[in-house]
């Protein structure tokens, strides 16, 4: 079901912006880290200016006590797990959303259909490249997260929490990944699609926020996939909960396999 030259040209083609994002979010990653230290030196300070904010300010950065912050844990969840809640997730579905389209809008679709395959070879060739990509970012993105806490800090973190949290952003950007290639196919007409991507992750993101920060306002978060994200990194019972598996999993599948379906009938226009 996968075509092996077309799925090498495609990860060829996409290696740039792949190391460009990687090293983007790593450097964000980085730079961050390297405040934990001043943090820590400035702690009367920072704790003065945090008490007067809203409470859920600090819910929708996974952090339920302000003193999480201080650990280095607590710090890198509530400050860098950001860049792939939203970058990593804007590179996930901006990638998917194009790559079935890109042979149309730059009209080159004759050479792709003169290629020997069925459209399920080009559409699992294509979706396999996604799905790949988005694991070497956040295998990138997570190294360079340990690597920064383990120079920066001061006590002991727990890796398996570090390692359960990675697995959400994952799956989240899977669920991306998966809603992207769905876009695409209900595409009538070939045309680019990646500010609508965009404008998605942001939107979504943005009630999310919201849910959290306004009181009585939660339960709208259950409209978003950042919902079912855990990130309170710090709590005893901290752990991969089943929902969200089943939720990012089922979610995924479903995208995917409905995205085959349409593809397989979608007109592609030369």
């Amino acid at each position: 079901m996968m075509n092996r030259n077309l799925f090498l040209r495609e990860l060829r083609s996409n290696a740039v912006s792949l190391l460009i994002w990687s090293a983007v979010i790593t450097a964000l990653t980085a730079l961050t880290m390297l405040f934990y230290g001043v943090f820590l030196k400035n702690n009367e300070k920072i704790l003065a200016m945090i008490s007067i904010l809203p409470e859920g300010t600090l819910q929708f950065k996974g952090i339920s006590d302000v003193d999480d912050l201080f650990s280095v844990l607590g710090f890198y969840s509530a400050n860098n797990v950001i860049y792939m809640l939203v970058l990593g997730s804007i590179y996930s579905i901006v990638l998917s959303s194009g790559i079935l389209l890109k042979e149309e809008y730059n009209k080159t679709a004759e050479f792709l259909l003169s290629w020997p395959m069925t459209r399920g070879e080009i559409f699992f060739s294509k979706a396999a490249v996604v799905y790949l990509n988005v694991l070497i970012i956040n295998i990138v993105t997570a190294v360079a997260g340990y690597v920064t806490m383990e120079i920066v800090k001061r006590e002991p973190f727990s890796t398996n929490a570090f390692l359960v949290m990675t697995f959400y952003t994952f799956m989240l950007n899977i669920f991306f990944a998966s809603l992207g290639l769905f876009m695409s196919t209900l595409v009538k007409r070939a045309r680019p699609i990646t500010t609508l991507s965009i404008g998605l992750v942001l939107i979504l993101y943005f009630i999310f926020t919201i849910s959290n920060i306004t009181e009585g306002m939660s339960f709208i978060g259950y409209a978003t996939p950042y919902k079912f994200v855990g990130m309170d990194t710090l709590a005893p019972d901290y752990r991969l909960e089943f929902i969200s598996v089943l939720y990012f999993g089922g979610l995924s599948l479903l995208l995917t396999f409905t995205a085959f379906r349409l593809y397989r009938r979608k007109d592609i226009y030369l």
